[in-house]
């Protein structure tokens, strides 16, 4: 700094700064206001979409995903069958591996807890490029059942379950009742993605699990590195070919041809982050629009002050002063105000992320890693200096226009600010407007189409609903007469409990993301290549599932626990399902089998039709059907219990847990939440940013109202003496008033008209988030002008009232 200003223009700067204090605070207070904002979002935005991934050379690394587009199943992950099948017959590849999010029991009977675990294959930690920090990973005898219980650790559980024991490798701790041998640790900070395993298992399989015939069993996300040089076309063209190559031995052949079957290739982070792209571009488009309006309201600010100084800069100049002086004092100022904005701004910033954290961050994908670190200091204090420059400018051009004399005679007794300098003032407040508008729009769309997902109804009555989700070990219990033994238990002892009305268990709880998505095969119906075989959302369902939920009946009866023991085998299915097969007509008695072949043995008959449900989002429209199964059908060892009261729903959650560790104490409860909970949940990554949107419209529509009054005020008090002058002469107040009113209607209605045309063009952008919403939406627009009318015309009118009460003979008075 010392090189471009003296350490004189510093202090006499920062004295001037000093004096003139509601100047320096509005202008600090203002750019706080605005950069912070942008530090908030900012700092998302870096962690989720623009910093790489934590990993080796992590361009290279690619999502492979099975697609059965014409089935209802845009991505299916993959299975181990493709795993084993594409391992090494894909030049492009340097290196694949299988993982799957899990979780298992640990601790001492009375006080089990299930903490999530990850289930990887042998090269998942080398094809990420991330070397353990001690011992080794899994061997491919590992990936074999029987010889699969080892584990690695990450570096928290090895510090909290082993105290960071130097000679970990080789302990063995309980895991789902088995001993599991530690073979690896991993390092310090390592976290895949948005998962938190504690440790890490084999992904064993049988070889039945690894044939043809299993090939579309997709459980599992396949992670690939590219090979040096590869491309993701390249790639994409080796795996197209692959795919085509194994259609002469695929089972399902037909089958998945009319499904549409194709494998896609993304980028692992751009794939991991991409629901949530757009929601926050928009997010930090919106407070770079608010920044602009900070920006062009101290402009204003500015250069009110300016034309105050007018005379003494002219004086100053007629002197000696020359350009260059001018400009470095300008330049200085409007530096050390930005730089201790930008200062504020960092605090303002700090505070948002804490917001921003209570709103849900870390619900979002990469979330957790959203954090206030040098890299945002960083570029928030370069923003500030950006905005430091961009205040100068003008405030340079209105010091320096022209030659002295005009100047000096402008501001003599009788004299007007420029027309050049009340045009610059007009168009600014013409683009606050604007922008205001836009922000204020923006909002109005995330509102509306907020409000029409929560006036969605899910399928089911959510008060008075407890759930909580139960995981069933394999060593105790390996096979379905052991889990339905368990199921059956637990159910009679929960209906005896004080205050529950009903109580039901299912495999795939809505708004758990635990749903499973199968093909199903219809009795005489034999899918064409033009509309192959269908999946639908399959659970396993007993006790009185749906009439806990609250899940209405269209036709026929609900499943009963006693289905489970009766032959021949039932189902229900719900209303999109039954519209689907048999439109017009009833679907009771038709069979139906779960998988991609009808099989006789596998048969299931539809009893009964039920309301349709949302399974994993209220804005879903759609109608993929859904199949329940008795338990017995598809009992699975994982599976949510659902529980009707009276009562408040917490209260019964210590009931369960103590239920459950009666039957069997080394057996926890985990995710214990009342249904609307999760409901609730499911809609963070919409409420969030229509209530952050609705904060920067607020501020925005402020700004403008206070940059509208200041200038309006200024042009008063700089025309004071005319209007004096004018009512001396015989003007009546009213025409005065209309006069400044209309001047800032005028502006108004400028910006208004560029407002609508800057909304139209967000709301085309904003489509990917909005439900139900078009581009436009004639009132949210209508609504968007009445409130700037209001806000705005009653800026425009204080000092309006001001102007029409001026008094001729003071005014000339005081001139």
């Amino acid at each position: 700094m010392n090189a471009l200003f003296s350490l004189t223009d510093l202090r006499q700067t920062l004295r001037r700064l000093s004096r003139e204090r509601g100047f320096t605070v509005t202008v600090l207070l203002t750019l706080a206001l605005c950069i912070g904002a942008n530090v908030a979002i900012f700092a998302v935005v870096d962690a989720i979409l623009l910093r790489s991934l934590p990993f080796e050379r992590p361009s290279e690394l690619v999502n492979v995903i099975n697609s059965y587009p014409k089935a209802g199943v845009e991505r299916a992950g993959a299975s181990v069958a493709n795993y084993y099948d594409r391992r090494g017959n894909i030049p492009a590849f340097s290196s694949v591996a299988i993982a799957r999010e899990s979780n298992a029991i640990i601790g001492e009977a009375g006080s089990p807890r299930r903490v999530p675990t990850y289930r990887i294959s042998t090269d998942f930690f080398s094809t990420l490029g991330v070397p353990l920090a001690m011992g080794r990973t899994f061997t491919e005898e590992e990936m074999i059942p029987a010889s699969s219980r080892v584990a690695i650790l990450t570096d928290g559980f090895w510090r909290s379950q082993f105290n960071a024991d130097p000679n970990v490798l080789g302990r063995t701790f309980q895991v789902d009742g088995f001993a599991i041998t530690v073979v690896g640790v991993l390092p310090k900070g390592f976290r895949y993605l948005s998962t938190k395993p504690q440790f890490y298992l084999p992904a064993a399989s049988d070889a039945k699990a690894r044939a043809a015939d299993n090939r579309h069993s997709n459980n599992y996300q396949f992670l690939a590195r590219l090979a040096p040089g590869a491309t993701l076309a390249v790639a994409q063209s080796q795996i197209d070919a692959f795919n085509e190559k194994q259609l002469t031995d695929e089972p399902y052949a037909n089958l998945i041809k009319g499904a549409g079957y194709h494998t896609m290739l993304k980028s692992l982070h751009a794939d991991h982050v991409n629901s949530v792209r757009p929601v926050l571009l928009l997010l930090q488009a919106g407070v770079l629009a608010l920044l602009l309006i900070g920006g062009v309201n101290l402009i204003n600010l500015l250069l009110i002050r300016a034309s105050g100084r007018a005379k003494e800069l002219a004086v100053r100049q007629a002197l000696g002063a020359s350009r260059r002086h001018v400009t470095r004092e300008v330049m200085l100022e409007t530096m050390i105000l930005a730089l201790g904005g930008g200062v504020l701004g960092l605090g303002a910033g700090f505070a948002g992320i804490q917001l921003l954290s209570a709103l849900g961050t870390e619900q979002l994908p990469l979330g957790a890693t959203v954090v206030f670190d040098l890299r945002v200091a960083a570029v928030a204090l370069a923003v500030a200096i950006l905005v430091g420059m961009a205040l100068a400018l003008p405030i340079i051009w209105f010091n320096l226009r022209g030659s002295l004399a005009p100047v000096l005679q402008a501001e003599t007794r009788g004299g007007t600010v420029s027309k050049a300098a009340q045009q610059m003032r007009h168009g600014f407040i013409v683009a606050q407007v604007a922008l205001a508008f836009v922000l204020l729009a923006g909002a109005g769309l995330l509102g509306v189409s907020l409000k029409r997902v929560l006036a969605t109804a899910p399928g089911f009555r959510t008060e008075h609903v407890l759930t909580g989700k139960i995981v069933l070990p394999f060593k105790n219990y390996p096979k379905t007469p052991e889990r339905l033994a368990f199921t059956e238990r637990l159910l009679a002892e929960l209906r005896a409990q004080p205050g529950v009305t009903s109580v039901g268990i299912t495999s795939g709880l809505p708004f758990t993301g635990g749903v499973d998505n199968n093909a199903t095969a219809i009795e005489g119906v034999k899918p064409s290549p033009t509309d192959g075989i269908r999946a639908h959302f399959t659970a396993g369902v007993t006790g009185n599932y749906a009439q806990a939920l609250g899940i209405p009946l269209i036709e026929g009866r609900f499943l009963e626990e006693a289905d489970n023991q009766r032959k021949p085998l039932m189902c229900v299915v719900d209303a999109d399902f039954a519209k689907r097969y048999w439109p017009g007509q009833s679907a009771i008695g038709h069979r139906i089998a779960n998988g991609p072949e009808f099989k006789e043995e596998n048969a299931h008959t539809i009893v009964g039709v039920v309301g349709s449900v949302k399974q994993n989002d209220l804005a879903d429209k759609s109608g993929q059907g859904a199949i329940y199964y008795p338990y017995v059908s598809y009992a699975s060892s994982d599976f949510s219990v659902v529980i009707r009261t009276a009562m408040e729903p917490t209260l019964l959650a210590p009931v369960l847990q103590k239920t459950v560790l009666k039957l069997d104490p080394e057996l926890p409860v985990d995710e214990l939440k009342p249904m609307q909970v999760l409901v609730d949940d499911s809609l963070v990554s919409r409420k969030s940013p229509a209530l952050l949107a609705g904060i920067f419209a607020g501020v925005a529509l402020l700004l403008a109202a206070v940059g509208t009054y200041g200038v309006l005020a200024y042009a008063v008090s700089q025309r004071r003496r005319e209007i004096g002058v004018r009512m001396a002469l015989g003007a009546q107040p009213a025409q005065v008033l209309g006069q400044f009113l209309g001047l800032g209607l005028k502006l108004l209605l400028i910006g208004i008209v560029l407002g609508v045309a800057g909304a139209w063009g967000v709301g085309i952008a904003m489509q990917s988030v909005l439900v139900g919403v078009g581009a436009v939406h004639v009132g949210v627009l209508a609504a968007t002008a009445g409130v700037l009318l209001v806000v705005v015309l009653l800026a425009t009118f204080l000092p309006s009232h001001r102007a029409s009460r001026v008094s001729p003979m003071e005014a000339l008075r005081n001139d």
